[in-house]
């Protein structure tokens, strides 16, 4: 059964830093592409940041400079490192897997398996 379950959510003010854990159950780690989305109240779920089995990354503008997104495949474990928060940055964050390949990094149709969601806070 596979499972993926987020971490590292919480409260911080703008300027400020969290870094986002999500470990993988169920399947062989390091094989398929993963990726951060989020989501608002009253907003669609948008992609975040994806990283493939070779590493390579794609990050929404929105992001871009300010998060990293991170895999430790021996810890079967996904990071999202987000920097100079800002309260615009404030939704549920989910990761995602992909097993069965062949979809675009950041579109939510992409993946077939997503954790429960950590809640990320920023306040001005």
């Amino acid at each position: 059964q596979v499972q993926l379950v987020e971490s590292g959510g919480g409260s911080v003010q703008a300027g400020g830093s969290l870094r986002l854990s999500c470990v993988v159950s169920g399947y062989t780690y390091g094989r398929y592409l993963m990726a951060w989305f989020r989501q608002a109240p009253g907003k669609e779920r948008e992609g975040v940041a994806a990283i493939d089995r070779d590493g390579r990354t794609t990050y929404a503008d929105f992001v871009k400079g300010r998060f990293t997104i991170s895999q430790d495949n021996a810890k079967r474990t996904l990071y999202l490192q987000m920097n100079s928060l800002k309260p615009e940055d404030t939704a549920m964050y989910f990761c995602a897997a992909d097993t069965r390949g062949g979809g675009y990094p950041l579109t939510p149709f992409t993946y077939n398996y997503w954790g429960q969601g950590t809640q990320v806070t920023v306040s001005s």
